[in-house]
């Protein structure tokens, strides 16, 4: 287990822990890129966009120090009884859709379908959510007390054929749109397709410590948004489950380093993403310990069937941002 140390995690964007091993042959590598159609392997450029972010503004770094104090703040506030039981969340979503093609301009039903996966995803209400083996139901998150609320969708016809991480699809000026008070409204954008250094992701999103900046939100590609006409294996809408645990600050299970730290404690230390679906029990060993680890977590990179669990860990931190002093407190005002 992980403990809940700063320092380490601004160790973590320098550099990647020692190397140790994974017991799975049938896992890809983690840099494999995709080779069957499109994309076969999930991709995220979340962390390395928050990466360069931090090195390129003490602004945000400061920021980022405030939310992770906050964050234990909130923690140790829980354990005191502190913190109500209750007070459910429900934050307000604008759906920004840009579209070359009919097949790229998801329909309103599909949006309703994709955030009903977000609610029963973060409420632990999925129909698989029965799946968990039995070594995890203890610390399970259960109801993370975050909902969604449709509020409106935003769309734009574009003659362009591919977007880049670059933020381009949220201005205006290049042909986007631009981000509705993103203070009070998680901005999710939907664009055709979207690449990364040369390769297709399927989404990326910003981090609490872009509360409110002009690009702050999720992307996600269209062929991996909500669940009818989305692309095997990534068609039950678990990209978007997986970048809104970004949004609400939650880092990748394997904190994007070999055996990292994702700064929660009761996610067991592996050595690197999972990808496909994984037979469980699955071994890896960090520092000479042998540990099952929980690669069905929404912030794996399995495929969108074998992920159906937030830990009780990470819906501490996902609530700690939404409270009424955390850094995305403007989500509870509407």
């Amino acid at each position: 287990m992980k403990k809940l140390l700063f320092g380490a995690l601004m160790l973590g964007f320098m550099s990647a822990c020692n190397s140790d091993n994974v017991t799975n042959p049938s896992e890809n590598p983690a840099n494999q890129e995709a080779t069957s159609g499109d994309i076969a392997a999930r991709g995220c450029a979340s962390e390395d966009i928050r990466k360069e972010a931090l090195k390129n503004s003490a602004e945000l770094r400061q920021k980022f120090a405030n939310l992770e104090a906050n964050t234990e703040k909130f923690a140790n506030e829980i354990k005191l009884g502190k913190v109500l039981a209750d007070g459910t969340v429900e934050i307000p979503v604008v759906v920004n859709v840009l579209y070359r093609t009919s097949t790229e301009n998801v329909s309103d039903a599909r949006i309703a379908e994709q955030i009903d996966v977000l609610n029963a995803d973060f409420t632990a209400t999925n129909s698989d959510i029965n799946k968990i083996p039995s070594e995890f139901q203890t610390v399970a998150a259960g109801d993370t007390k975050i909902k969604f609320r449709l509020v409106n969708t935003v769309r734009k016809s574009t003659t362009k054929s591919s977007w880049s991480t670059n933020d381009d699809m949220k201005k205006a000026t290049k042909g986007g749109i631009d981000a509705t008070n993103p203070t009070n409204y998680l901005n999710l954008w939907v664009v055709g397709k979207m690449t990364s250094q040369g390769r297709t992701i399927l989404g990326y999103a910003t981090f609490p410590e872009s509360s409110g900046l002009w690009n702050d939100g999720v992307v996600i590609a269209a062929p991996f948004f909500g669940k009818t006409g989305a692309s095997s294996p990534f068609n039950l809408g678990r990209t978007a489950t997986h970048e809104v645990g970004h949004y609400l600050n939650l880092r990748h299970i394997w904190g994007d380093a070999t055996c990292g730290n994702d700064q929660v404690t009761d996610t067991p230390t592996q050595t690197t993403a999972n990808y496909g679906k994984p037979t469980y029990p699955l071994y890896n060993t960090c520092s000479g310990v042998q540990r099952s680890v929980m690669f069905m977590n929404y912030m794996d990179y399995v495929d969108d069937a074998a992920m159906f669990m937030f830990s009780g860990g990470q819906k501490t931190r996902m609530q700690s941002v939404v409270a009424s002093s955390g850094a995305r407190a403007g989500l509870r005002v509407l």
